[in-house]
């Protein structure tokens, strides 16, 4: 049983018409003030786990009644405890994080066994770094942070609004937070969508700084601005075109490739060529925005088939289930596809 949340009352099922297979569990948390931080504004963050649980849940003071099938009432608890232990450990609760629960404790199958222990505590895998604790809102988002721990390069593969750059980019200042790489190399291909540089105005970096723009704000979020700039100035971080990567040997190094489908064969192949000792290199791309000229190969997609298998390569799929920006977007994304198949 998690500390902060009393042995619960009930647990047993309902009778009566209509409501013999429905579960009925209180929770009841130590902390008010928590409890309602917990529940959120107007209890937006209850209505968000009933409408996605399917479960009915009211809130009285400190406590919490939920009804519901088993399972859904198993999930919302695990997923209520869990959030609120961030909340105990001084964290701050957004929809993406309630949201992010939910998915994991659907995707757990120490969450949704029958029979299972219901005092189980729900594992998410995390991003340390002084700003802020950065958590999985999601399975794939948990296989992502996982893969980037464990293996020396990493694909990951999906959707805009997945939380791939941005994790990856978290990552990479975690690792240079803690000594473990000395500088954070990142890139990304400076043509898309048929535009041509020498078109546009000023010198090389006010020509390739909109392309880069997504990494800078990424950036930006998960370390203080002044730090940024520091590292930046001295070289510590060095943000640069993918055609400034040849030539180069890129060790003890976190090094990331945004926007990886737009490469052609020949670039990806330099670019993955670059990885030096001591260096964690990742690449992030969506195979549905290829932008390349004339119906070229991507070579993303040419580097995911002859990559597949190798020790020390994973790739971490994402679709649009798994989606963290606002739920529209999973929709537009979903619709595009079945247009598109």
């Amino acid at each position: 049983m998690n500390k902060h949340a009393k042995p619960p009352r009930g647990g047993q099922k309902q009778k009566g018409k209509g409501a013999s297979d429905l579960e009925h569990l209180v929770l009841a948390f130590e902390d008010n003030q928590l409890a309602s931080a917990l529940y959120g504004q107007f209890d937006e963050n209850l209505a968000l786990v009933e409408t996605e649980l399917g479960i009915e849940a009211v809130a009285r003071g400190n406590e919490l009644d939920i009804r519901g099938e088993p399972i859904a009432v198993r999930r919302a608890r695990a997923a209520l405890e869990h959030l609120y232990g961030r909340l105990e450990a001084g964290e701050t609760l957004e929809n993406g994080d309630v949201e992010g629960a939910i998915r994991m404790v659907a995707a757990d199958d120490a969450a949704t066994a029958v029979g299972m222990d219901t005092s189980a505590k729900l594992s998410m895998a995390k991003i340390n770094i002084k700003r802020k604790a950065i958590k999985a809102r999601g399975p794939t988002q948990d296989a992502y942070i996982r893969a980037m721990d464990r293996a020396e390069m990493v694909f990951g593969i999906g959707p805009a609004g997945t939380g791939k750059t941005y994790l990856a980019v978290a990552y990479a200042a975690a690792l240079l937070e803690r000594g473990a790489v000395d500088r954070i190399v990142l890139s990304r291909p400076a043509v898309e969508a048929g535009e041509q540089l020498g078109f546009l105005p000023g010198d090389m970096k006010e020509k390739v700084d909109p392309y880069l723009r997504p990494l800078y704000d990424a950036l930006y979020d998960v370390m203080a601005g002044t730090k940024v700039e520091r590292a930046i100035a001295t070289g510590v971080i060095e943000i640069a075109p993918l055609a400034f990567m040849r030539g180069r040997t890129l060790a003890n190094a976190a090094v990331i490739l945004d926007e990886a489908q737009n490469t052609t064969s020949m670039q990806m192949k330099m670019f993955l060529t670059r990885l030096g000792e001591n260096s964690k290199m990742i690449i992030t791309g969506d195979p549905s925005q290829i932008d390349l000229p004339g119906g070229q190969r991507s070579g993303l997609l040419e580097a995911l088939d002859i990559l597949d298998g190798i020790k020390g390569v994973v790739q971490v799929r994402f679709t649009s289930a798994d989606v963290v920006r606002h739920r529209l977007v999973t929709a537009i994304i979903d619709a595009y596809d079945a247009r598109n198949s």
